[in-house]
């Protein structure tokens, strides 16, 4: 039954809400398509409203109508079964690296990104709401062999100051994480950027994207579970910033033996007693 139902949501956004909906459904269809809307929200734990823009994300008119073509997939004598949704998730997750592996069979694409963006002082990285972890993350490491990264993930006017500030000390281009739900002022920042006259290379989701970019760097977002884990989009990240350290072999050397020398001087890490 559940793998009927992933035929519906096949390709589908679904907000936090309409996520419960459709975990809800994987795991109690049985008896779902006999529930009213005011039933199955309570159930799920989402208002009415949330079902019926579910059941039209779906393509369907309504929730009834959503019920009704649900039905053929448990009456007809299938077997019911019940998978283990955790695992589901972290399958996606594994399907999402292995597409991440397919996109690096030609990895002439982010070696020459790396190269740029090695090349680029400074460098600015930008992300907000969602994606500023991931961003985070990338600035914490490119830091290590890069003289002058800068994060970017407080929006307004902060947002225009870092970039006109960058812009002035030399930066050339902009690398961007932006995973859905794309937030607008994200997008806003990359127009603000192009008209500044920097480049921009973006980490996303997927390469049709509702903004433009000189690079698109997609790998896909798991989206079995309540909200979106990234750990496809986090390796290709870390990709780029080995591909940055690999550009400047002799840069990166120096600064990673410095970043050894005062992490042990100052005891920054407690030593594993093994």
């Amino acid at each position: 039954m559940a793998d009927g139902l992933d035929r519906f949501l096949e390709g589908r956004r679904l907000s936090p809400a309409q996520r419960r909906i459709a975990r809800y459904l994987t795991d109690h269809l049985a008896e779902a398509i006999f529930l009213s809307s005011v039933e199955l929200a309570e159930r799920a734990g989402v208002s009415q409203p949330s079902v019926t823009r579910f059941a039209m994300v779906l393509g369907f008119a309504g929730y009834p109508e959503l019920r009704h073509a649900l039905r053929p997939l448990v009456v007809g004598g299938r077997t019911p079964s019940r998978a283990n949704d955790l695992q589901a998730a972290i399958d996606a997750e594994i399907d999402n690296l292995r597409n991440v592996r397919e996109t690096l069979g030609d990895p002439s694409g982010i070696v020459d990104l790396g190269t740029t963006l090695a090349g680029c002082e400074p460098l600015p990285v930008l992300g907000l709401r969602v994606s500023s972890g991931l961003a985070t993350t990338f600035a914490y490491f490119a830091r290590r062999i890069h003289p002058d990264v800068r994060l970017l993930t407080h929006g307004g006017s902060e947002l225009a100051d870092g970039l006109h500030a960058a812009r002035r000390a030399g930066a050339g281009w902009l690398l961007a994480v932006i995973l859905p739900r794309y937030p607008a002022e994200a997008v806003r920042a990359l127009l603000t950027a192009r008209e500044l006259g920097l480049r921009i290379a973006v980490i996303t989701d997927r390469p049709d994207v509702p903004f433009e970019a000189d690079v698109i760097l997609a790998a896909p977002v798991g989206e079995r579970l309540v909200f979106d884990s990234h750990a496809a989009p986090l390796a290709l990240a870390m990709v780029l910033v080995e591909a940055m350290a690999d550009a400047a072999p002799l840069r990166t050397q120096a600064r990673l033996e410095e970043y050894e020398r005062m992490t042990e001087q100052a005891r920054v890490f407690t030593e594993h007693p093994g």
